[in-house]
């Protein structure tokens, strides 16, 4: 057993491991978002996407020209996030709108600041989302809820991630499989 040999193995598993790191946290940085890419778990979304679907996912919006503020569109496909659920859901903006509060700046002047509110829905799904939003909440703040706008997206290649994670013993086995072949290099 060569010590050296072993060393320079383990830097390259943790090379590789960090490299992913750097390279997610650097695609979340551009795209704006902490989850720039996710996979779709159910079929709400279809037929516009199907479960196993990998999305892309962009956070830099469109830029109002009256208000200034970086808005979601109707019809735009987003993915949010809400406390009271583990998986962000995918869903079509079907309704937004736009409130216009005075907040005090540092001059002690008014200033008037826009935040937009949406509701969304399912493209499969019969009713609106607001049963999911949690007890009161009647619509999304894109600045506390909304991870991204769908850009892309590569149509079933995410169902290795499903079934890994359905199946406990798959994920475990996957994760050694995984350890031995890095290993083995």
């Amino acid at each position: 057993m060569n010590i050296r040999k072993e060393l320079v193995q383990l830097i390259q598993v943790c090379s590789v491991f960090s490299g992913a790191f750097m390279f997610w946290n650097l695609l979340g940085l551009v795209c704006n978002t902490p989850s720039p890419i996710t996979v779709v778990i159910s079929g709400s979304m279809e037929p516009a996407f199907q479960r196993g679907d990998i999305l892309f996912l962009y956070n830099r919006m469109n830029i109002n020209s009256k208000t200034g503020l970086e808005i979601q569109n109707v019809g735009d496909i987003v993915v949010y996030n809400l406390d009271n659920r583990e998986v962000p859901i995918v869903h079509r903006v079907i309704h937004e709108y736009q409130v216009e509060s005075k907040q005090r700046n540092a001059k002690k002047q008014d200033a008037p600041k826009h935040k937009q509110y949406l509701l969304t829905k399912g493209d499969n799904n019969n009713i609106h989302d607001v049963s999911l939003y949690g007890r009161g909440k009647k619509y999304l703040n894109t600045e506390r809820d909304i991870l991204g706008t769908v850009k892309f997206y590569i149509p079933q290649l995410g169902y290795l991630t499903i079934w890994i994670n359905e199946n406990p013993k798959f994920q475990k086995l996957f994760y050694v499989v995984l350890l031995l072949i890095s290993l083995y290099e």
